[in-house]
């Protein structure tokens, strides 16, 4: 399976598997340019999610280290929001450039902490690097407004200035990109921030942490607060209550989200959250049905379906559906080959934790014992371990089964039949979620009109991958606030000040 339309690495052997020797394998935080460990000496485990080994104790850290990492960031606002736009351009350009000269090295470590294939790992630096490249160029071009003025002898200037220190809550299915497609915007801006990695996935933060340091930004300006599950809570409410906090930019659920969204309201925040998805897959008569298989690969079964933007539920005409399921049951058998990331040849790593491997197993099971039928798959894979899940196919899903109406976020496509382009449309819409969608039809009207009326912040005609730098990424209705990527995504961490100047003729 293409993955990131990226290549294998070369060197798959030397992963098996001494971790001490794993380059930017760093043990401590990151807070006011220092390496420090948890002010209570605490530390958190790291597993490996394909054997639960450990691969690192890290510092667990709580309600106190987040103020000192607000308070740092604070200070170092007040210089850094005057730097230039070309100055801060130099440095993310050169925080890219280590990242694409150590991306071997950083796919080494998502793929011990996250499960990812290699592959799949060195892709997710391609893209995540991406970020940094087209922020380094958008940092000189965020513009103001000079506005023709009402009044004589007066003039009306618009202009954008970092709104101050960031939050930035991280998830854990793409450790690298996250990170880097929100501090990369903040930092064109002009602010500083705290990043609060998923405590499954808090060693890719500190190894871009490093080289950030590397580049050569300044102490304060970049900190990495970790935490585990027991202590998270605590560090997320300082991190949107702290009163220094200008933004709290967070991906994830859309209930943790709505959580966070209630505590950035106590103080009137701005939020940047991008939630969930439950993404529609639809594939019309008219579409080339081997090139909808080979885009539905990619859409269902990237990071082993754990991506906000995956597709969730595919909507086949009726017309085409046996033979899309067909080719998709044939497609998966030849290239879903399920292993630990490391291993060559593999694309469907480990699940991330074992919650995530329940709840699966938990969807299918409720599905099957109401009637459903499953094609390929629908089992827990436990010759690999604990957290692998065989690449599934169900059909006759009914919307009394709890896997109907729920967001996966696992390795299971569910097949529905439509008939209309009307009935579709009711079934791709009928959620609170809009984040993606995906439509698959060789007629020009007709994807225009789905273009239009699928209540979706993001419509991909004939293509299984929506991300990318340029495009604002973001959804509507409970898939979020604002946009990331894009020029749109830099000025999420702006404020528009407008001064009147007059007495002009004076």
């Amino acid at each position: 399976m293409v993955i990131f339309r990226s290549s294998l690495l070369s060197n798959t052997k030397s992963l098996i598997m001494d971790y001490r020797n794993m380059h930017f394998l760093r043990k401590n935080a990151y807070i006011n340019g220092q390496w420090v460990n948890a002010q209570s000496n605490a530390v958190f485990p790291v597993l490996n999610p394909a054997d639960d080994k450990v691969i690192a104790e890290i510092p667990d850290m709580d309600a106190a280290d987040a103020k000192t990492a607000i308070a740092a960031a604070t200070e170092s606002f007040r210089t850094w929001k005057y730097t230039t736009a070309k100055d801060r351009a130099a440095m993310l350009r050169r925080w890219y450039d280590l990242c694409v000269k150590n991306q071997d090295h950083l796919a080494e470590i998502i793929t011990a902490e996250a499960g990812k294939p290699l592959a799949e790992a060195k892709g997710e630096i391609v893209y995540g690097s991406s970020f940094l490249e087209f922020f380094a160029d958008t940092a000189r071009h965020i513009n103001g407004e000079v506005i023709p003025s009402p009044w004589p002898n007066k003039q009306i200037m618009l202009t954008r200035q970092p709104l101050g220190v960031v939050s930035v809550i991280t998830p854990w299915n793409f450790p690298f990109a996250m990170i880097t497609r929100k501090v990369g915007a903040l930092l064109a801006a002009g602010c500083t921030c705290v990043i609060k990695p998923a405590e499954d996935t808090p060693l890719t933060a500190l190894a871009a942490a490093q080289l950030a340091e590397e580049a050569g930004f300044p102490k304060g300006i970049i900190n990495v607060v970790t935490a585990s599950r027991k202590n998270a809570p605590a560090v997320g409410k300082v991190l949107c209550e702290d009163p220094d906090v200008g933004c709290i930019s967070f991906t994830g659920s859309t209930h943790v989200g709505k959580i966070l969204y209630g505590m950035a309201a106590k103080g009137v925040k701005r939020v940047s959250l991008e939630l969930g998805g439950n993404c529609p897959f639809i594939v019309f008569p008219s579409a080339d049905i081997n090139h909808a298989v080979e885009q539905a690969m990619m859409a269902k079964f990237r990071n082993n379906g754990q991506a906000c933007v995956g597709a969730n539920r595919f909507l086949i005409h009726a017309d085409v559906f046996d033979a899309f399921v067909e080719a998709f049951k044939n497609k998966i058998i030849e290239k879903c080959i399920i292993g630990p990331g490391y291993k060559a040849g593999v694309t469907c790593g480990p699940l991330i934790n074992i919650e995530q491997a329940t709840k699966v197993k938990s969807l299918v099971e409720d599905a099957r014992g109401r009637g459903a039928k499953v094609v390929i798959g629908g089992k827990p894979a436990l010759e690999h371990g604990t957290k692998f899940y065989e690449s599934t196919i169900l059909t006759d899903v009914k919307p009394e089964m709890k896997i109907y109406g729920e967001e996966i976020f696992g390795p299971v496509a569910v097949c529905h039949k439509f008939n209309t382009e009307e009935e579709v449309l009711e079934i791709a819409n009928s959620t609170r979620t809009g984040l993606g969608s995906y439509v698959f039809t060789k007629d020009l009207g007709q994807a225009f009109r789905m273009s239009q009326k699928l209540e979706f912040g993001m419509v991909a005609i004939n293509d299984g991958v929506l991300s990318a730098a340029e495009p604002a990424f973001g959804g509507i209705k409970e898939s979020g606030i604002g946009r990331e990527g894009s020029k749109h995504g830099v000025e999420e961490y702006t404020d528009i000040k407008y001064t009147l100047f007059s007495a002009l003729d004076k």
